[in-house]
C-alpha cells in the first residue's frame, strides 16, 4: 500500500513526487510513456525554444544591413538545426530520467488505469499487469495535441508541432491553424527560415487569452514581416489541390488559401482517456478533470496537476500545482500540520516566444476593468523608447493596470523585446504588493529595456494622486 500514487512524471508529477517523499510518504510514480521526460523536456518548452533560437538567430542575421553590416545570404541547415535541438533534449531528458531513477520513489512503467478510487491495475510495459492499492492519488498525465473535425482534414493530412519539431527539410509554404502561443511560436519559426506562412485564426485576434492590443501588435509585426495573418475565420474544409487548399468563411465570404502544408495549432486536449476516471468517481468537465483550488477532485484523496486539469498550460503552474497536491495528500493522511494549500492565480503568468514576444501577468484590463474596482490603464511604446531604438526592435508596448484608489499595481502585458524576461518584474511587483509610484520610483539603469516601466508607471501614480 502506497501513500500517494502519481500518475504522470512529467513536470507536475515529477515535482509532486519529490514534494511528496520530503513529506514522509511513501511514493510511486506510474509513467507509461514510451519515453521518460514529460511533454515540457519532449516535445514541448524545450525542443520548441531551441529551434526557435535558431530562428532568432537566422533573423540577427537577415536584418545585418539595418546595422550597417553586410553578410551573404544565410544558408539554413536544417539537419544540423534539429541535431542541436534534439542533443539538447537528450540532456535535459536523461537528467529527468536519473531523477525518477534515483531510487527515492519507486518508478514503474506502465499504463495506469482506476479499478476504484484506491486501486489501479497497471499494464506494464516489460509485460503482464500489476495491481496498486494507494491511500492518496494524483492525475498528472499532461496532454497530446488537439485533432480537429474538419472536413477533409484527414484525407489530405496535416502536421502538428510534433511534425514541426522534428522536420529536417521545410516545405515553401504552410498554413496555420490557430492564433495562440504554438500557433504563433510555429508561424514565427517557419517564416524565419524562409517558409511562407499564413496563419488563420478563428476569433477576431490572435492570442485571444490577452487583451486584444496585444494580438493586434503581433499581427501588424507579422504583416511586416510578410506574413499573411486572418482572423475571425471560420474554416470549412480541406482538399488536395496543387498542394493543399483549406477554405474558410471571413465575414460571410468564402476564401481559400493553398500551401504545401497545414500545420493545425488548435491547442491540446487532456491525456486522461484510458485512465478509466468513472471508476475511481473522478468529475471530469469540458474534458477536464475538475478540481478545487487544493487540486483535489471530486473524490476526496484523488488529485490532479498540471495540463489535465488547467485552467493553464504552463509549466511553473504544473509544478506548483503537484507540489500543492503533495502538501494536501500528506495533510489529508496526518504526515503534516497547518493548513491546506491553496493556488493563487492572481499572479497568472503567460509568455510566447514569437518576434515580437509577449508576456503577461494578471488577468487581462477588460476583465479587471469589469471586477467595479477603479482600474487604471496606461501603456508607452517601444518605438518610444531608447534602448529598443537602439536595437531596432520597436514593434509593442507595455501597459500596466493599477488600482486607483490604493495605486496597487494589477496586471502588466508586454509586447516586444524579451518580453517574457521583462515580465518578471512586474511579477515581483504584484507579489509583493507594490503601487505604480513605487514601481516608478525604482532605480532602471539606463538605457535598458526594463527602464520603459517606468513611464507607465509614472502616469498612474500621477492619475492616483490625482485622484
Amino acid at each position: 500500500m502506497f501513500d500517494l500514487v502519481v500518475l504522470g512524471g512529467g513536470s507536475a508529477g515529477y515535482a509532486a513526487a519529490r514534494t511528496a517523499i520530503g513529506l514522509g510518504l511513501q511514493t510511486a510514480v506510474i509513467d507509461g510513456a514510451p519515453e521518460l521526460g514529460g511533454l515540457c523536456i519532449l516535445k514541448g518548452c524545450m525542443p520548441s525554444k531551441a529551434v526557435i533560437e535558431s530562428a532568432n538567430r537566422a533573423r540577427t542575421m537577415q536584418r545585418a544591413a539595418e546595422f550597417g553590416l553586410r553578410c551573404g545570404p544565410v544558408e539554413v541547415r536544417m539537419q544540423e538545426v534539429i541535431e542541436r535541438k534534439r542533443a539538447l533534449v537528450a540532456d535535459f531528458a536523461s537528467y529527468r530520467r536519473e531523477q525518477l531513477e534515483d531510487g527515492r520513489f519507486a518508478l514503474i512503467r506502465g499504463q495506469a488505469r482506476y479499478s476504484g478510487p484506491n486501486t489501479l491495475e497497471v499494464e506494464l510495459m516489460e509485460g503482464g499487469t500489476r495491481r496498486i492499492e494507494t491511500r492518496t492519488s494524483l492525475i498528472a498525465t499532461g496532454s497530446h495535441v488537439g485533432r480537429p473535425s474538419i472536413p477533409g482534414l484527414e484525407a489530405v493530412g496535416y502536421w502538428t508541432s510534433d511534425d514541426v519539431l522534428e522536420a529536417v527539410e521545410l516545405p515553401r509554404s504552410v498554413i496555420v491553424l490557430g492564433g495562440g502561443a504554438i500557433a504563433l511560436e510555429m508561424a514565427h519559426y517557419l517564416a524565419a527560415l524562409g517558409v511562407k506562412v499564413t496563419v488563420l485564426q478563428r476569433s477576431g485576434t490572435l492570442l485571444s487569452m490577452a487583451d486584444a492590443e496585444a494580438g493586434e501588435a503581433v499581427r501588424e509585426a507579422f504583416l511586416k514581416r510578410g506574413i499573411a495573418v486572418e482572423c475571425g475565420t471560420r474554416i470549412q474544409s480541406v482538399e488536395a489541390a496543387v498542394g493543399k487548399r483549406v477554405r474558410y468563411v471571413r465575414d460571410g465570404v468564402e476564401h481559400g488559401v493553398e500551401a504545401d502544408e497545414i500545420l493545425v495549432a488548435l491547442g491540446r486536449r487532456p491525456s486522461i482517456e484510458a485512465l478509466d476516471l468513472a471508476a475511481a468517481g473522478v468529475e471530469v468537465a469540458g474534458g477536464s478533470v475538475r478540481t478545487g483550488l487544493n487540486q483535489e477532485t471530486s473524490v476526496p484523496g484523488i488529485f490532479a496537476a498540471g495540463d489535465v486539469c488547467g485552467p493553464f498550460e504552463v509549466v511553473h503552474l504544473a509544478v506548483e500545482q503537484g507540489e500543492t497536491a503533495a502538501w494536501n495528500a500528506a495533510l489529508r493522511l496526518g504526515r503534516v500540520t497547518g493548513e491546506p494549500r491553496v493556488m493563487d492565480y492572481r499572479l497568472q503568468l503567460f509568455g510566447v516566444f514569437c518576434e515580437p514576444q509577449v508576456a503577461m501577468v494578471g488577468k487581462r484590463a477588460a476583465d479587471l476593468i469589469g471586477t467595479g474596482r477603479r482600474v487604471g490603464l496606461a501603456r508607452h511604446p517601444f518605438a518610444d523608447h531608447g534602448k529598443s531604438m537602439v536595437q531596432g526592435e520597436t514593434d509593442g508596448f507595455v501597459q500596466l493596470c493599477a488600482d486607483l484608489e490604493t495605486g496597487e499595481i494589477l496586471s502588466g502585458l508586454v509586447v516586444g523585446p524579451e518580453a517574457v524576461e521583462l515580465i518578471h518584474e512586474i511579477v515581483v511587483a504584484m507579489r509583493f504588493g507594490a503601487t505604480a509610484e513605487q514601481l516608478a520610483r525604482l532605480p532602471h539603469y539606463h538605457p535598458s529595456l526594463a527602464e520603459i516601466w517606468t513611464y507607465p508607471a509614472e502616469e498612474l501614480a500621477e492619475r492616483v494622486k490625482g485622484g
